[in-house]
């Protein structure tokens, strides 16, 4: 069924976009019916906006069969590295573009536009063994992963005194992701800043089977990951001041999950953007953010917001030059 109606939008979209670019080798391609998309989209970057790129990509290349969509997940940061060197048409980030990122990019003449594609709320886990975690402050995460508690806060009661005297163990993505900027950003109160001595890995399911088999593990990802790992782990509610609130679809709509509320983005760039095939994929992933957003886990923009991203989108293309 998911098929059907995507398949349905996107020969709308590709009409469309057929009929705006008004030459007559396309028109005449397309009376004899022989116009097809051709070309490679190569996409790297945040891990959390991955499974969605994945869902859009997989879904575009089913009914454009000719274009080839590779997507990496080295990290936001790890993306971002190769996007300022313009080794890549699109970059995944779970947050925004850096200062310093931004200036890579203008030394080497990457000019892109920021699209929002959904939402994501980190979750804070445990492992289910783990009975006496349920909820936990703001003010108490900082006090375990600030820089300063390396090598002096090590165990549970040193967080909440009615916590047991073992060892905590931290798990969480490696310096190169964007989940990890912004969570240091919101919680320790400066971003990629943190205590060194924790379980790093880019690969969320690496985290996800560390934490379950460990009563004494704490991390967190986005809340994609918990959702599909829900039965063998437990969400943890955030207190940052009114009671502690578990991440939903709800909660990181209307805010009140707060501070671990986040946008999710791709990044494009200009000369990508030029190509018929990079333009149809990004505006095919907009059009169907919503409905395949929603499906990986996360929490969809509005009908409103994606009919702006889109606006933004197509204003950005009309203003760039033509692909050699």
């Amino acid at each position: 069924m998911r098929k059907q109606t995507l398949n349905i939008v996107f020969s709308g979209l590709l009409g469309i976009f057929l009929l705006s670019c008004g030459s007559k080798e396309t028109k005449d391609e397309n009376q004899n019916g022989s116009e097809s998309l051709l070309g490679n989209i190569t996409i790297d970057g945040s891990s959390t906006v991955y499974p969605i790129t994945e869902a859009v990509a997989e879904e575009f290349m089913k009914v454009a069969s000719q274009v080839r969509v590779t997507a990496g997940l080295s990290g936001t940061g790890g993306g971002f590295k190769k996007f300022a060197r313009a080794e890549m048409d699109i970059n995944d980030a779970s947050r925004p573009i850096k200062a310093s990122e931004d200036s890579v990019c203008a030394s080497n003449n990457v000019k892109y536009i920021e699209l929002k594609v959904g939402y994501d709320g980190l979750a804070v886990v445990v492992s289910p063994e783990n009975t006496w975690c349920n909820d936990i402050t703001v003010e108490e995460l900082k006090m375990m992963w600030e820089p300063a508690a390396q090598g002096k806060i090590k165990t549970w009661n040193q967080i909440r005194k009615d916590w047991p005297n073992q060892e905590i163990h931290l798990f969480g993505p490696g310096v190169e992701s964007g989940t990890y900027d912004y969570f240091t950003e919101v919680i320790v109160g400066k971003s990629h800043s943190s205590r060194g001595d924790y379980t790093a890995s880019e690969d969320d399911n690496v985290l996800v089977q560390g934490i379950k088999s460990d009563k004494n593990a704490i991390g967190f990802f986005g809340l994609a990951y918990y959702t599909e790992n829900s039965s063998i782990l437990k969400l943890v509610g955030v207190n940052s001041g009114n009671g502690a609130v578990l991440p939903s679809e709800e909660t990181v709509k209307n805010k009140t999950y707060s501070p671990l509320g986040r946008p999710l983005f791709i990044y494009v760039n200009d000369k990508a953007a030029a190509r018929k095939e990079v333009q149809v994929f990004v505006d095919f992933y907009l059009e169907n953010t919503k409905t395949l957003t929603a499906e990986v886990g996360y929490v969809p923009l509005s009908d409103t917001e994606v009919a702006d991203e889109r606006a933004k989108f197509s204003s950005f293309i009309k203003n760039i030059s033509p692909a050699n």
